[in-house]
């Protein structure tokens, strides 16, 4: 069994999607946001691999109250995104015996996909799961045991080369399992690539065609032109 923590921030409480609000506006922004974390949280709820976490960066009743009642609540805690991480995940992996990470910014992941790391990650052997994100990060990991802490620190987040540091720092010792590549939606430049991913799902959730229909053709190619 893979529990499975979806990590959000709470619009109002934290800065959402800033990146992608200079390019499209805030509101527009924070309503893509919800809607990607909803499409996340259908594709966790529909692989039926384990339980399903809000992983909350803030811990207050109304951040709480914000997020839908369909998934648990556990909280990232303070520290850079390394030390969240790690916290999260050996949470999961200490109560489930294993456990994914996801972002909410990848709505176009495929149930399958999720359904195949679960099945990778039930072995006895030590396992990992990636998923490589276009810009050189990742939008999912998973493992079927507690890694240390300084092993996720050392790593550098959000540069073109954080999937290999990362990968490097958590321990090529482990068997990984690498899942498909995707894009992340952090600036108004990802619109057009997450929308092509979306339209070639084999078998998309209602949230997810609610999402697409959302990203209108107009829409997404003027984001597009004046990023």
């Amino acid at each position: 069994m893979s529990a499975i923590a979806i990590f959000v921030k709470t619009p109002g409480l934290s800065p959402v999607k800033t990146r992608l609000a200079d390019g499209i506006g805030e509101a527009r922004a924070i309503e893509l946001y919800r809607q990607c974390a909803a499409a996340v949280l259908a594709a966790a709820r529909s692989a039926s691999v384990g339980p399903v976490y809000w992983a909350l960066a803030e811990s207050t009743p109304e951040a709480t109250r914000h997020w839908p009642e369909q998934a648990a609540i556990i909280a990232q805690g303070n520290g850079n995104l390394g030390q969240r991480m790690a916290r999260v995940m050996n949470a999961l992996v200490d109560r489930h015996g294993s456990g994914l990470l996801l972002g909410a910014d990848a709505p176009q992941l495929e149930t399958e996909q999720l359904q195949r790391a679960d099945r990778w990650l039930g072995h006895k052997t030590r396992r990992n799961v990636i998923g490589p994100a276009r810009d050189g990060g990742f939008w999912t990991f998973g493992s079927n045991h507690t890694v240390p802490m300084q092993r996720w620190t050392r790593v550098a987040y959000s540069r073109p080369d954080t999937l290999e540091q990362f990968v490097q720092s958590i321990g090529s010792e482990t068997e990984w399992l690498k899942l498909p590549t995707l894009t992340d939606l952090d600036t108004a430049a990802d619109l057009a690539a997450v929308v092509r991913e979306l339209e070639q799902l084999r078998h998309p959730l209602p949230t997810q065609q609610a999402l697409l229909k959302a990203l209108a053709i107009g829409d997404h190619a003027a984001f597009s032109s004046d990023a």
